[in-house]
């Protein structure tokens, strides 16, 4: 696995990997990350791969990010 970029943006770690063929866009904040696959062959540049990241996407990542922490508190109150 080669590490790409890692970089942060709106409170959110982003690391881009390349690892068999694909590249994977992992987005951590906290205790949680999304990550996302995309076929290399998809890509024209490695440097298209920072067009994904758009404000709008990043605002759309944090929305997802609350309710995965939200269903994760719900689901793990009672062991944790």
């Amino acid at each position: 696995m080669r590490i790409v970029k890692e970089l942060v943006k709106s409170d959110i770690k982003i690391s881009i990997f390349s690892w068999n063929g694909k590249y994977l866009l992992k987005f951590e904040q906290g205790d949680i990350e999304q990550t996302y696959k995309i076929d290399e062959y998809d890509i024209i540049s490695e440097d298209d791969l920072d067009k994904l990241i758009t404000d709008e996407f990043l605002k759309d990542l944090q929305q997802q990010f609350i309710t995965m922490n939200k269903m994760f508190t719900k689901h793990s109150e009672h062991i944790l």
